[in-house]
Order: C-alpha cells, then sequence, then structure tokens
C-alpha cells in the first residue's frame, strides 16, 4: 500500500470555505478515488497555514516524528484549487517547492467530491 502525505489550506479547512475538513481527502485515499490510484495509507495530514512558511518544516517533522517518508505528497483539493487563490504562494509554486525540497513526487488535488 502506498505511503502518502496530505498538505490541506488550513484557511480553508478552519473558516468552511468550501471544505470541512480533511475527511473527504482522507475517504479519497483510503478508498483508492479521485486522485488516489489505489488506495492509500496516510502518513501524514498537515495544513498550511498562512503565509505557507512552515509548510515545508511541518511535514518534515511529520515524516520524522512517524518514522515514515510518503511515496508521495498530496495537495488537499481545497489548496490545489482554491478560490481566490492563495495571496502567498500559488498551488503549483508550493508543489514544486515541495518536490524539490523533499524529492517526493507532488499530486494536485485529492477527490473530486462535491
Amino acid at each position: 500500500m502506498e505511503k502518502v502525505a496530505v498538505v490541506g489550506c488550513g484557511t480553508y479547512m478552519d473558516q468552511g470555505y468550501g471544505c470541512p475538513g480533511e475527511w473527504r481527502c482522507l475517504k479519497a485515499a483510503s478508498q483508492g478515488e479521485g486522485k488516489f490510484e489505489a488506495p492509500s495509507s496516510v502518513v501524514a495530514f498537515v495544513k498550511c497555514q498562512c503565509p505557507g512558511r512552515a509548510v515545508l518544516p511541518t511535514l518534515g517533522m511529520a515524516a520524522k516524528l512517524s518514522q515514515i517518508k510518503p511515496d508521495k505528497i498530496y495537495l488537499s483539493s481545497c489548496l490545489a484549487g482554491a478560490l481566490p487563490g492563495c495571496p502567498y504562494t500559488g498551488a503549483e509554486e508550493l508543489a514544486g517547492i515541495l518536490q524539490e525540497k523533499t524529492g517526493i513526487k507532488v499530486i494536485m488535488g485529492t477527490h473530486d467530491y462535491h
């Protein structure tokens, strides 16, 4: 089973702007739905909190504490498709930074649930 980390938009999750929280991402991962090719084990779920500077160290700490390196990193659907977009770092830019710094493939989005 593939091990994955999910990065969610903290503002969307905390404020309820179209994302009631992580349950949809977790469901898609466990069922192998949406952007997940097969059922996956979520080994880390972290929030990107404005202005986003801490997401890379937070993701690294989650992997260190769990002692499990994820096979892939998924940017949640609320982060990848945020409208309005993030005023600090666009999703594509964030994906590039995470992939460059970790060497782990980053997938844009998690699910297609409404």
